[in-house]
């Protein structure tokens, strides 16, 4: 039964919430270093008086970081980044245990998906924080006018920071952006182990397949792409790779696997999982040529990485065999089997990152939060990387709460090092 309380939110059943409350104390547990930030934001308070409009994959990991914000006196409204992507149970417990308004529900259809930004928009944030830039685009499109009270935003993820390059490129980006997924303790970690790991984690779940001896073909070598490639080949999967960037492509090469364009890998492939954040990657012409029983899924931020509609198409019917799982019997004869209605596999079938992964990227995320709301009226509106010492301090309390140490250079070292008279 679905409860609604303006105050509180949209959340499914509200009756999870202890549920949920206890998964995310779970996850806490595997963060160190967001725990020792929110202790750190308790005395300092750096996000007194802001309000933050935060429209994010709503986990037990994001509980985590929303409980560090609120800790560093922040007034949260939050809603999912993805409508398959929500945990109900801890939507709820945000709800009613920690008075976190949470507009998010499993499965909600379009309409309802942008009711909660609208929500979200409606409490006036003076910063956004956004996994796919549809906070920032709605609030620009439709919502000008509350541009003035606004201090800027941090973005969570590659799509979302391509987006925003793209309205900086334009002239139209708002305020500034801090790209959290540019720190390298967020995107070599984050969406190289995590991503590599959710999305095998996902397809299994979706289907128990075995993955040793099939063909995967990985479209898109990026971090995430590397990250699935390598779990993939460690689960004994023969790897394929489709790239457009010749770098990347020779990388994937040199790493051991084979690589051809998607329009010979759609012809071998058993297993396809897109990390582009690109468009139609997987089109109608490649649909049609695949094998029959193909498994097709995206692990990139939009479902649009894939053709639907040209998949529909091509349809002579469709059934559901299990759960995240569309099995589509062409008009050729074969049948093309899609996770997940082709949005974020690691989410709609699986529960995301591990904590340990994201505990770097969510004290990323909380410190630049902190960082914009101490420094936003010297920044222009631009796209920001995370500045080096907040990415340097995260790797720092990681290797910290890890218990590896490491060397310290010696005075000679940091002057040969910062030299250029000293030679052979």
């Amino acid at each position: 039964m679905q409860l609604i309380d303006k105050q509180l939110g949209d959340v499914k059943d509200r009756s999870l919430a202890d549920q949920g409350r206890s998964r995310i104390e779970w996850a806490a547990s595997f963060m160190p270093v967001l725990a020792q930030i929110k202790e750190r934001f308790a005395r300092e308070r750096p996000l007194a008086g802001v309000r933050i409009g935060a429209c994010l994959h709503v986990t037990t990991e994001t509980a985590n970081l929303m409980l560090a914000l609120q800790a560093g006196g922040a007034e949260i409204e939050l809603c999912a980044s993805n409508p398959l992507s929500t945990q109900d149970d801890v939507a709820a417990a945000l709800s009613e245990h920690y008075k976190i308004s949470t507009n998010a529900i499993k499965g909600e259809d379009n309409a309802t998906y942008y009711k909660h930004i609208e929500t979200v928009v409606a409490t006036k944030p003076h910063m956004t924080m956004d996994d796919g830039c549809d906070l920032v685009t709605t609030i620009y499109t439709k919502h000008n006018h509350l541009l003035a009270d606004m201090i800027g935003g941090c973005e969570e993820t590659t799509t979302g920071v391509i987006r925003l390059h793209a309205m900086e490129k334009d002239g139209v980006l708002p305020f500034p952006v801090i790209a959290v997924n540019d720190a390298l303790t967020k995107h070599m970690f984050d969406n190289r182990y995590g991503t590599g790991q959710s999305t095998l984690d996902g397809v299994i779940r979706a289907t128990n397949v075995l993955i040793a001896g099939a063909t995967v073909v990985v479209v898109g070598y990026g971090w995430c792409g590397r990250g699935v490639a390598s779990r993939a080949k460690g689960l004994g999967a023969h790897v394929v790779v489709t790239e457009i960037d010749p770098r990347k492509a020779l990388e994937a090469a040199m790493d051991g696997f084979q690589v051809m364009p998607i329009a010979d890998a759609a012809k071998v492939g058993d297993i396809f999982i897109t990390v582009t954040g690109n468009f139609h990657v997987i089109a109608g012409s490649h649909f049609e040529s695949m094998k029959d029983g193909a498994i097709v899924c995206n692990s990139g931020h939009f479902n649009d990485e894939l053709d639907l509609d040209a998949l529909e198409a091509l349809t002579a019917s469709k059934a559901q065999p299990r759960t995240f799982v569309d099995a589509y019997t062409l008009k050729n004869g074969k049948t093309v089997r899609v996770l997940g209605e082709g949005r974020l596999i690691n989410l709609a079938a699986a529960e995301g990152h591990p904590a340990a992964v994201m505990d770097m990227s969510f004290a990323n995320q909380a410190m630049a939060a902190g960082y914009l709301a101490q420094n936003y009226k010297t920044l222009e509106k631009k796209v920001y990387s995370v500045p080096d010492h907040i990415d340097e301090e995260v790797a720092e309390l990681k290797l910290a709460a890890m218990k590896i140490a490491i060397d310290t250079p010696t005075p000679e070292q940091v002057k040969y090092m910062a030299s250029w008279s000293e030679g052979t």
